[in-house]
């Protein structure tokens, strides 16, 4: 087999084979040998087909079944003697692929891995917040969760800003009713910032039975071009006034967070502990953001395989896709999700898993078992059934893979944080939390 290859461009290698036609013709005779045995003609006895037939009928056939199989398999016996990495399937252009008396000559273009030359990792800059979560950070979790399940109660008494109010309403401009400026029996929390400015404070201290006429405007920047900047009125009806009810701190709400035993007491330390939780894996997210940040920084000139950004942007598309459910065949999801939608995020991760795979091979770093191990555990800490969960990822080898490639990853973290310009801030536990939750927008 010969063999020469070409740098077209960029990342993009050709590799010329060319194939011995002895090659392609002992396997064609051997295949053909075998059908013999087995195919079925009129007029002959099974395995009594002379070979001439056979060769006439299905020579052909079984030509074009050797051929793909020699160029798949001299392919990778060229790339392995060429020491190349293919990234992505190639494109094969055969050439004298029927005529059995030349060599099997063939292109195959296909891109390649690049080679990673690590960068200056002294110029990253990481800021390390650290917080604490006190009596107070507690107290006001506490009360939004008693929020959350909250009861709504009539009232007789006039609205408040913090109370629900259900009501008719009838927009109109210049005397005549507009597009969606008009409900019945529709609830509104007063407050909430739903309506346009002005229509919730008109509402406070109307009571059930009132009405009322609100002058208003709409804003300029409204996203109904109709309706920037219009002056409108709003006939308003109020049937009815609620005011919230915090849910009763009692054992019954307690359980609803797992907390069946040890009353107040035992359901603060919970909060406490899941709150620590939370602002620990927030404060290590944003180190480990800051410092894949500044690996993507240092590696911008670093060319990345078209194939591999393909293969990325369908993986996320696919993700996406799953939230449609059985709708999705139905969909045309290239349409509806096209590649722009994915291909920042997809080019990004491409470029920051071959930087990773240059880091760990470099520095030999593996998945400590107690680290995974320990891993798992803070997983599992967030469940009632704390060992199934442990079981479950140590019985399921791709999500056990996925925890190992995690740890590997803050291995990382941690070796370029040795070398970086680290800062330690002292921040809270509010502050610490908003900002993960503004990065993962």
């Amino acid at each position: 087999m010969q063999v020469s290859v070409e740098t077209t461009s960029g990342l993009e290698r050709r590799l010329n084979i060319s194939v011995p036609a002895s090659r392609v013709n002992d396997a064609v005779s051997v295949k053909l040998v075998e059908a013999s045995k087995t195919v079925r003609l009129n007029g002959f006895r099974p395995g009594k087909v002379p070979m001439s037939v056979v060769r006439q009928r299905f020579g052909d056939a079984v030509r074009m079944a050797v051929l793909n199989d020699v160029m798949n398999e001299s392919f990778y016996e060229a790339i392995q003697q060429q020491e190349l990495k293919p990234a992505g399937r190639p494109e094969i252009d055969p050439k004298n692929i029927m005529d059995s008396n030349k060599d099997v000559e063939f292109t195959a273009t296909f891109e390649v891995f690049p080679e990673v030359e690590l960068g200056d990792y002294s110029k990253v800059e990481v800021v390390r917040r650290s917080a604490d979560v006190t009596d107070a950070d507690v107290e006001k979790m506490i009360g939004n969760l008693r929020d959350q399940r909250a009861t709504w109660d009539e009232v007789e008494r006039p609205a408040a800003t913090g109370d629900k109010v259900n009501l008719d309403y009838k927009g109109t401009k210049d005397g005549e009713e507009f597009a969606g400026g008009s409900a019945e029996g529709s609830d509104l929390e007063l407050g909430s910032g739903q309506m346009i400015p002005g229509f919730e404070d008109g509402i406070v201290g109307l009571s059930a039975g009132d009405e009322k006429t609100l002058s208003l405007s709409f804003p300029e920047d409204y996203h109904a071009e109709e309706l920037k900047g219009a002056a409108v009125e709003f006939a308003v009806k109020v049937n009815k006034v609620t005011e919230k009810q915090l849910a009763e701190l009692n054992d019954e709400f307690y359980e609803q967070f797992g907390v069946k035993e040890g009353g107040e007491e035992a359901f603060r330390a919970e909060v406490k502990k899941n709150m620590e939780r939370e602002l620990a894996n927030a404060c290590k997210s944003q180190v480990k953001q800051q410092v894949m940040d500044g690996l993507l920084a240092a590696h911008d000139g670093l060319l990345i395989p078209a194939a591999l950004i393909t293969q990325e942007i369908d993986a996320l598309r696919q993700q996406q896709v799953q939230q449609f459910g059985a709708l999705a065949e139905q969909l045309d999801v290239k349409t509806i999700l096209p590649d722009e939608m994915f291909t920042e995020q997809a080019e990004r991760r491409v470029r920051l898993g071959l930087i990773l795979n240059a880091l760990i091979e470099k520095n030999e770093i593996e998945a400590d078992a107690d680290k995974v191990r320990t891993a798992i555990e803070e997983i599992a800490a967030g469940y009632e059934d704390k060992d199934m969960v442990i079981n479950h990822y140590y019985s399921n080898p791709q999500q056990l893979q996925s925890i190992e490639g995690m740890v590997i990853e803050d291995e990382v973290v941690s070796k370029i944080l040795v070398d970086s310009q680290l800062t330690d801030e002292t921040s809270t536990y509010d502050e610490v939390v908003a900002q993960s939750a503004q990065a993962m927008q």
